[in-house]
């Protein structure tokens, strides 16, 4: 096929250039352009070791482990469209036997560890035990001398899934033909930590309730949801002695909208005649309901796939959340007061201005009251005003700039009666949003800048304490350059500069303790990829990602750069600065005292933490 013409030339790459063996697969039967292997490979050397940049899981101090086992090994080829793949799930035996002797679960780790040789396109993939969505994933994109990568979770959350006989599932749909031969060789392994003594609090949930979809399927278990109408939904009871209740969702997106944050409106569309490129804006966001009412959102970080823009970026370095794609907590505890009626409830998903395809599921946790038959709630407040979207736009022809800013809040409050007493809790969720795209010389080039801030806080407590105080604070700013340049009849180039990040803050006090971590993780990538006759024929990828975390728990500290293949630079470190000896103990003693007051001097013992805790380049 010929070049597109300089009249369409940005959004066709992002939808065709960008759906090349170089982009997750959520609809395998979209038009991509192949690629040519970039130089000739020895095929005897050595595969390369993909990685997505994240802390290490470690066990907690004092745990014994881990006992391993392997839960599935498979082969995944011409998969797209048939079952998942299943195995029977049986608990370890050491699960039974550390809990037989008084000890308990201190850490559980999904491992995902997968090889693979010759040409493919990336896929996207989910792991479910007994329906809960355990892993949402994108594969790596192999070369002729193969690759391989692993991919860890801490599951520990899903203990109560553990604990219970039940069926693994993994969808990964790949297409294997003359042209793309890659099979994906998979191992998935469940490690298992142990304390030698009960927790002294039960934090994980006591029963985990899957809301997706069921077996048997030609697909993954996920909801698909196709169009801004679309609302997928389940309906289920919860048991009536459940007194604390959180929402995990899980969401992906691809096909017309796995660059929503590049689309322009619709107008904008018409206006060109570009009817077969995506439009609707800018902006997106899954609302979440109960029955009726918005019970929160996700305003999801804009991962992009092991393919996403230009290719070369993302080797060996993968985008931030491509290989472990984040989830998003709503505490739903508040609207207890009208689930506990013994009932179904709609739980519902949908996506505003969505085209196809979005990926969403969620898992219910339920922590359920031992001592008592049925909990008594009721709803307090509730306050979810409409979303306020509002987009300036001004083009002609092909040229123009569309700015886009949203918000949402969302906030309940509810009451709990049980054995633990009368429990009041309040969520919240404030989100804001705004994104500039400009296009420029006659389409050709387009400049995305995006920034999505996202609130969340949870206030727990009864008549004599404060239970929990927490809030978290999550900031995606992301900067996008796309542009064509050198076009001599059916060759050019496509120039492509890259940055994102996530910073996250989070900090909790309260009778469960005093907690606090903070994030910045940061990718700057830039490339070119030179294109004849629909061919990457040749190109350059560069990437630099740091990532600092610092909490109660640890630091960890990764400064990591890479050229197409090659890692040019890396360092990295878990220490964190030394505490002034007696600083140390002052404000270790202030945060004791401080853990039952309120959020403002929690907010103060964090400030103090911070000054004692740095992370050590």
């Amino acid at each position: 096929m010929a070049s597109p013409p300089a009249a369409a030339l940005t959004h066709f790459l992002l939808l065709a250039l960008l759906f090349f063996p170089f982009a997750a697969a959520a609809a395998p039967h979209r038009h991509r352009i192949p690629s040519r292997h970039l130089a000739s490979l020895n095929a005897s050397a050595p595969p390369t070791t993909f990685f997505e940049v994240d802390r290490p899981i470690r066990p907690p101090l004092g745990s014994a482990g881990p006992c391993s086992t392997l839960l599935l090994s498979h082969s995944f080829g011409a998969t797209y469209g048939r079952p998942p793949v299943t195995a029977a799930y049986a608990p370890p035996e050491c699960l039974a036997a550390a809990r037989a002797g008084g000890g308990s679960l201190a850490l559980a780790v999904l491992e995902w560890t997968a090889d693979c040789r010759g040409r493919q396109f990336d896929r996207i993939f989910g792991v479910w035990l007994s329906g809960a969505e355990l892993l949402r994933s994108c594969t790596a994109e192999p070369r002729a001398t193969g690759i391989v990568w692993s991919v860890s979770r801490d599951v520990t959350r899903y203990a109560a899934l553990l604990a219970d006989p039940g069926e693994v599932a993994v969808y990964l749909g790949n297409l294997v033909d003359q042209t793309y031969t890659g099979v994906y060789h998979v191992n998935l392994t469940l490690h298992l930590y142990f304390h030698p003594a009960p927790p002294p609090l039960t934090q994980q949930a006591d029963l985990i309730v899957p809301i997706s979809r069921s077996l048997p399927l030609n697909d993954g278990q996920w909801f698909a949801i196709q169009n801004s109408t679309d609302v997928q939904s389940k309906s289920l009871a919860i048991p009536s002695n459940t007194y604390r209740a959180v929402l995990e969702v899980f969401v992906s997106f691809h096909g017309s909208d796995e660059f929503w944050y590049t689309n322009p409106p619709n107008e904008y569309i018409e206006a060109n005649n570009m009817s077969s490129l995506p439009g609707n804006g800018a902006f997106r966001e899954v609302v979440v309901k109960v029955d009726e009412d918005v019970v929160g959102a996700v305003w999801p970080f804009t991962v992009i796939y092991t393919g996403g823009i230009n290719p070369l970026l993302w080797r060996p370095i993968t985008g931030i959340g491509s290989f472990n794609l984040p989830t998003y907590d709503i505490d739903i505890t508040p609207f207890l007061g009208k689930l506990l009626d013994s009932k179904e409830h709609k739980f519902g998903f949908g996506v505003t201005n969505a085209l196809d395809v979005w990926y969403v599921d969620a898992n219910l946790h339920l922590w359920l009251d031992p001592k008592s038959k049925k909990t008594v709630a009721s709803l307090v407040s509730y306050d979810a005003p409409p979303l306020v979207l509002d987009v300036k736009s001004g083009f002609s022809g092909l040229d123009g700039k569309f700015v886009t800013h949203a918000s949402r809040h969302v906030s309940a409050t509810g009451r709990v009666k049980s054995s633990h007493g009368e429990v009041t809790t309040t969520f919240n969720q404030r989100f804001s949003f705004a994104n500039s795209n400009v296009f420029t010389t006659n389409g050709t080039v387009q400049v995305v800048n995006q920034t999505i801030d996202a609130k969340s806080g949870t206030f727990v407590k009864d008549a004599s304490a404060v239970l929990l105080s927490e809030e978290v604070h999550k900031l995606f700013p992301l900067y996008i350059y796309t542009g064509t340049s050198d076009q001599v009849g059916d060759e050019y180039s496509l120039v492509s500069v890259i940055k994102l990040g996530v910073n996250d803050k989070m900090v909790s006090g309260g009778k469960l303790g005093f907690s606090y971590n903070s994030l910045r993780n940061s990718q700057s990538a830039r490339g070119t990829m030179r294109v004849k006759k629909n061919l990457v024929v040749g190109g350059l990828g560069k990437t630099h990602q740091v990532y600092k975390y610092m909490g109660t728990d640890g630091c960890y500290f990764r400064d990591v750069s890479s050229s197409n293949y090659t890692i040019t630079a890396d360092k990295s470190g878990d220490s964190c600065a030394k505490r002034s000896p007696s600083s140390g103990v002052k404000v270790s003693l202030q945060c004791k005292v401080l853990q039952n007051v309120n959020l403002v001097c929690l907010v103060l013992c964090f400030s103090a933490q911070i000054m004692n805790h740095a992370v050590n380049p």
